[in-house]
């Protein structure tokens, strides 16, 4: 406890006045000092309700006799990054997140922690803390956005991001577009389709460390202002009985979320994020380990981009443990796992109900027989790169093309709006890795470009970057090796077939050796020189992406 190396004894006295000079009373300091992880801030739709999640926190720590101390946590928007040179910065700050606060916890002697977060990137980062730190923790998210209104549809931020490319075609004007952008995004919270925050979120209640409706109740509803008290309350509780991240979050609980995200359809980034967290763990994570999961795993539900529902319908329906009582009906599952309810999971999902069948499908009666992500090999990605399958139309699972091929993001944004990419094109995007970009941008404007103009169904995109979870089509990201680190992405050449087969998980460049060994000979690889600060150190040290991107591995 705190108490026994920073509070008791006289020469901690220096301590103690440091503790009163906050206003701490001496009641207060021999308390179980709580830390309050809190990524509250103004500029984040997903984050702008973390002050009363915060206050709520703290009121159940206090509740249950424990002393909240709030410090913060950063975030970056993805959706106000994107498309520009702020979304190099989006990744890498999940590595900053965890090391920020494994500096803080371990310079103030914490005896326990309630992360806060709510986005893509501080929900993994604040995870890889609570693995690598191995203190009683337990997380509660700011909660998903309600779904936007168009015309009497519901919507999200990926339909905007598609407006956009409806208005370059011409296929709605200005009125069009000035409608959806001031409806789609109507409360704060974590965009509302299963997207990357809200696919990390969930797998945070099935990885045990999250309670009931983590990942689903709405961001407006105070039953989330409830869920922040009892979240409050239980970490005290994981504090008394010792229980740990690391007892939590094991091997089985890694699997278990696994095959919750293949079942859920969630983001293809939870394919560097759940490697990074294993990582910190200590834990081997093979991207082979997704196929094999996938193939016993059906898809159960198509929230958007995927599909016509929202975060808000999955929490009326039953929300995550609905999921997991569904998925037991197979035997997929260890629910033997404890769980940062002290209880184990088969006693947390033992009265949950699927209330609506066409939000959460029945296992007899899934959207697919097999999970919503898929991992591909080939002579194009040696190493792995990643799909989310059940975003896919189904005339798109097997398509071979000619390759238009591009060095950055703008330069095939250019050429989508410019007209240069035709039915049956296979767009390449290279550079744009964790150490090429550096960053790994996600590449939700040329996907939604595309899927505006009405071409999601005739046009595939491989990148060695990566695609945002609001992302739907044929696009292909993390193809390891990346460009810059030599991999055959590198060498593809306009006109160039590409042959993409993902109910066989095989994709390949169809050029002879001879020809790829003359390329290699010719063609220099293209490495950022202009580069500095945070993204140089960062490029020069982090992995490939079917490692998780991650810079530091254990």
């Amino acid at each position: 406890m705190i108490k026994d190396t920073i509070v008791d004894g006289f020469h901690n006295a220096p301590h103690r006045s440091l503790y009163h000079a906050l206003g701490l009373t001496d009641e207060e300091q021999h308390r179980p000092l709580i830390g309050i992880v809190s990524s509250y801030n103004e500029i984040v739709p997903g984050h702008i309700n973390l002050d009363k999640i915060a206050e709520a926190v703290k009121l159940g720590v206090a509740m249950a006799g424990g002393t909240p101390i709030m410090f913060p946590a950063i975030t970056v928007c993805d959706g106000i990054a994107m498309g520009h040179v702020g979304m190099k910065y989006s990744l890498v700050t999940r590595d900053l997140i965890a090391d920020s606060t494994e500096a803080m916890v371990m310079a103030h002697g914490f005896d326990g922690l309630v992360m806060i977060p709510n986005c893509d990137k501080n929900v993994p980062g604040l995870l890889m803390a609570a693995a690598r730190l191995n203190i009683p923790t337990v997380f509660v998210s700011g909660g998903p956005m309600l779904a936007g209104r168009v015309n009497g549809k519901k919507t999200s931020l990926s339909s905007m991001f598609e407006a956009v490319g409806a208005y370059k075609a011409g296929k709605i004007d200005d009125n069009q577009l000035r409608v959806c952008e001031e409806n789609t995004c109507p409360t704060c919270g974590s965009c509302s389709g299963m997207y990357t925050a809200n696919s990390m979120n969930c797998l945070t209640e099935v990885l045990g460390m999250g309670l009931k409706g983590n990942g689903t109740i709405p961001a407006v509803y105070s039953q989330r202002i409830e869920l922040a008290k009892h979240a409050g309350m239980k970490i005290m509780e994981l504090v008394e009985k010792n229980i740990r991240p690391r007892d939590i979050m094991t091997p089985a609980a890694i699997r278990n979320a696994l095959t919750a995200d293949m079942a859920l359809g969630c983001s293809t980034n939870s394919m560097l994020h759940l490697p990074a967290i294993a990582n910190e763990l200590g834990i081997e994570f093979n991207l082979d380990m997704a196929n094999a999961v996938s193939e016993k795993t059906p898809n159960l539900c198509h929230l958007a981009p995927a599909g016509p529902t929202y975060m808000e319908d999955l929490n009326e329906a039953g929300g995550v443990y609905a999921v997991l009582k569904e998925l037991t009906k197979l035997g997929l599952l260890d629910t033997s796992v404890m769980t940062c309810t002290g209880k184990t999971m088969a006693e947390n999902i033992e009265n949950a109900v699927n209330r609506d069948e066409s939000v959460i499908r029945t296992v007899e009666n899934p959207f697919s027989k097999t999970g919503g992500i898929a991992v591909l090999r080939g002579n194009l990605a040696p190493d792995g790169c990643v799909v989310k399958r059940s975003a896919v139309a189904p005339e798109m699972l097997v398509h071979e093309g000619p390759a238009k091929v591009y060095d950055s993001e703008e330069e095939a944004i250019a050429a989508i709006y410019g007209g240069e990419i035709v039915k049956g094109d296979v767009v390449v995007i290279r550079y744009e890795g964790p150490a090429g970009g550096p960053g790994m941008r996600e590449m939700l404007s040329p996907t939604s470009a595309i899927a505006g103009m009405g071409l999601d169904k005739d046009v595939a995109l491989i990148t060695d970057g990566r695609f945002s979870g609001a992302t739907r089509g044929a696009a292909i990201g993390h193809v390891s090796p990346e460009a810059v680190r030599g991999g055959l992405i590198a060498y593809v050449k306009t006109g160039d077939i590409i042959s993409i087969n993902i109910p066989e998980y095989k994709i390949e460049l169809k050029v002879s050796d001879d020809e790829i060994a003359k390329r290699k000979a010719e063609m220099p690889l293209k490495v950022k020189t202009d580069i500095k600060g945070y993204l140089k150190r960062y490029a020069s040290i982090v992995s490939s992406a079917d490692k998780g991107a991650v810079i530091n591995e254990f």
